[in-house]
């Protein structure tokens, strides 16, 4: 089963963007994460969002409050949902993360350990990306018709989820505009090929 091995974000500054993952969510030389030079010129929103799942509402918290600390903006700040707990960010590099738990009472110490890492796409044609992706070798976890789906991940591994544009927009609470490069590149074993919107995948 093909998965995201690693993701890689193109920024104007590689150093300072280091640092700023580093301090925000304690990603490292040896995390999923990966950045380099930005190539192509990029605005408004990027068509994903990176979403980090973790186990209670202080760790929420504490990432949130990390994040901001090195330069982060919050787009929702930490609050109650229907689903659970969460908060919305922007990166000093224009990336939009999201830190949530199904959890909602606050209980126990922050632990800064992320569950699972999940990368939402928004897509012109769900259906039609969901056919792509599945033809190079990921699997279906859930599917909700032509408006949601989420791909398996192996331990460690980062999920894969696809929307509409639109609805990827209203999730991330931004306007749908957007233009240029997604400065996202995708790490796996499926190999070297870019989709039918743009996003670009590399052979891990």
């Amino acid at each position: 089963m093909n998965a995201i091995q690693t993701v890689t974000l193109e920024v104007d500054d590689t150093a300072a963007a280091e640092a700023f993952y580093a301090a925000a969510f304690d990603l490292g030389e040896d995390s999923w994460l990966r950045v380099r030079p930005a190539k192509d010129p990029s605005s408004g929103f990027r068509g994903f969002a990176i979403s980090l799942v973790v186990t209670r509402p202080g760790t929420v918290d504490s990432f949130a409050e990390t994040a901001i600390a090195a330069g982060a903006t919050a787009i929702k700040a930490p609050e109650k949902s229907l689903w659970g707990y969460g908060c919305v960010l922007q990166d000093p590099y224009g990336n939009i993360w999201k830190i949530a738990t199904s959890q909602k009472k606050h209980t126990g110490p922050a632990a800064r350990e992320v569950d699972s890492v999940n990368v939402g796409i928004g897509v012109a044609d769900v259906a039609a990306a969901k056919q792509f992706y599945t033809d190079h070798g990921l699997k279906v976890a859930k599917s909700f018709g032509r408006k949601y789906v989420e791909f398996e991940a192996p331990d460690e591994a980062v999920s894969l989820s696809l929307y509409s544009r639109k609805f990827a927009a209203k999730t991330s609470f931004v306007s749908p505009e957007g233009s240029g490069s997604h400065r996202i590149v995708f790490g796996s074993p499926a190999g070297t090929f870019t989709d039918a919107d743009g996003f670009e995948w590399e052979a891990a």
